[in-house]
């Protein structure tokens, strides 16, 4: 009899423990820090003319987990930024979407060629529409909304990537 009492009483203790735990921890609010931008390299648009349209500093979403992530969850982008998704080949891109995303972007599609084959402007922000790129792309550059049209950046145009 005395080790069945002590059975119910460790378990007592034990379902004790753990309701007070579960209460210590019901009003603590847990936040995540704010993600930052991680220059990973640089990257330059060239026109069909050859002329240096802009130069990025870019951030890079190569794995899984940086591809689903990419730029979610960021409230801004400075204006000479901006994310390169890298892919091992080049075929249709049409997963991308705004889900979690709070900035508009433009979201530019490159060929294993390094050339410009599609832009999609002005993504809107949270909406989970599909994005797809109407070409074959192994790279997708997300950049601040309206920025292709006001850098010039069209179909045709290329890039210099220079990774860290």
């Amino acid at each position: 009899m005395k080790k069945i009492l002590k059975k119910i009483s460790l378990v007592g203790g034990i379902v004790l423990s753990l309701t007070a735990c579960k209460e210590e921890t019901k009003d603590k609010v847990i936040t995540t820090s704010e993600i930052s931008f991680h220059k990973n390299g640089e990257l330059y648009f060239i026109s069909a003319e050859k002329d240096t349209l802009k130069h990025l500093e870019i951030e890079t979403a190569i794995s899984s987990y940086e591809q689903q992530t990419g730029l979610m969850y960021r409230k801004q982008m400075q204006e000479n930024r901006g994310m390169l998704f890298i892919y091992e080949n080049e075929r249709p891109r049409p997963n991308f979407y705004m889900k979690n995303t709070y900035i508009p972007l433009d979201l530019i599609y490159i060929n294993s060629n390094n050339i410009v084959v599609d832009i999609n402007r002005e993504a809107k922000p949270l909406d989970i529409s599909p994005i797809p790129s109407q070409a074959p792309a192994q790279y997708v550059l997300e950049v601040n909304g309206n920025k292709a049209k006001s850098w010039n950046i069209s179909k045709g145009d290329s890039i210099i990537l220079h990774l860290d």
